[in-house]
């Protein structure tokens, strides 16, 4: 099989693109035209889309607005290829699939916005003040992004609704920023306040971050509501 791949100079990038290759060679040899997989670029196609060269960090980024705006199962790949400005041939090659691409722009929306945001209450030696600084940050992104913004709210929770419904890798994603929000806020409570029990820092954390949660989750419907909701987190961060 190694040789079948040679003669057609692609290597192999999963199971069913194995089978769909190794056909691909046989049929030349017997004179026939394989079937190819309903949603995939030809074998032409897919050569073709590896002789171009493009910026994989702003093609990510760009299609990671356009999931970030109109959630995974509402994007279409012409969004995606008038977002990036690349054939779906060459999206294809790099990332397999429109599931590829859009695993690509959660990560590096966890790299580039959920990270550095919840790094504020990490880095924090004062933790009501590194709360404070957290919650008036989102709140400011709440306030201020115009109306037309692709990135209003959180992909993830955008998203949670959706896809996340029925898909448990997904899921795992998204609950998991929800416990590393809640683990990050537990702990900016715990050293504004050493002495407060397990069972008060639980609650308090999980109440901060559903207002959290809450607030993101209504940026896109209701902005007002949003930065009123986190005004209750920021009262609540000054009475601790």
């Amino acid at each position: 099989m190694g040789r079948a791949f040679r003669e057609i100079g692609v290597e192999s990038s999963g199971r069913s693109d194995i089978l769909y290759r190794w056909v691909y060679y046989n049929s030349r040899t017997l004179g026939t035209q394989p079937t190819r997989p309903e949603g995939r670029p030809s074998q032409e196609e897919a050569l073709m889309g590896r002789t171009q060269e493009f910026d994989t960090v702003a093609v990510v980024q760009a299609a990671r607005d356009v999931f970030w705006d109109r959630g995974y199962e509402a994007t279409s790949l012409a969004d995606l290829e008038a977002a990036t400005g690349l054939r779906r041939s060459s999206l294809y090659h790099a990332f397999d699939s429109k599931r590829g691409l859009f695993d690509a722009a959660v990560q590096d929306y966890l790299d580039t916005v959920i990270r550095p945001r919840l790094s504020v209450l990490a880095r924090a030696t004062d933790g009501r003040a590194g709360l404070t600084t957290y919650f008036s940050g989102v709140q400011t992104v709440i306030a201020t992004l115009p109306d037309d913004s692709p990135r209003r709210g959180c992909l993830l929770l955008n998203s949670a609704a959706g896809l996340a419904a029925h898909d448990d890798a997904l899921r795992e994603v998204v609950d998991g920023y929800r416990a590393e929000l809640t683990t990050a806020v537990s702990d900016a409570l715990a050293l504004a306040r050493p002495e407060a029990d397990a069972d008060e820092l639980a609650a308090a954390a999980r109440q901060l971050t559903s207002l959290s949660v809450s607030a993101l989750l209504l940026a896109r419907v209701n902005r007002e509501e949003a930065v009123a909701i986190l005004d209750v987190a920021l009262a609540q961060v000054g009475s601790w």
